[in-house]
């Protein structure tokens, strides 16, 4: 193994030989782009997910839209 005394000589770095090997990437895939082991179909259960994740956000928005006007007074009275 390549230690700093062998790259460092008086005080500064040199450049590896060509002849060594490169370090191996990576042996796993990066990032969540991984492709599926198995295709499946869709459930009842992946349609209320998402409907939650569409639905929830717009719902909260609403709420926080209508307690800021309460909250400042813009009711009516």
């Amino acid at each position: 193994m390549t230690t700093a005394e062998d790259i460092i000589e008086n005080g500064t770095a040199r450049l590896r030989p060509a002849g060594n090997l490169m370090p191996k990437p990576a042996q796993q895939p990066a990032g969540p782009f991984e492709v599926m082991a198995e295709a499946h179909k869709p459930t009842v259960r992946d349609a209320l997910v998402t409907g939650l994740l569409v639905i929830y956000p717009a719902v909260a928005a609403l709420a926080a839209i209508i307690a800021g006007l309460f909250l400042t007074g813009a009711g009516g009275v």
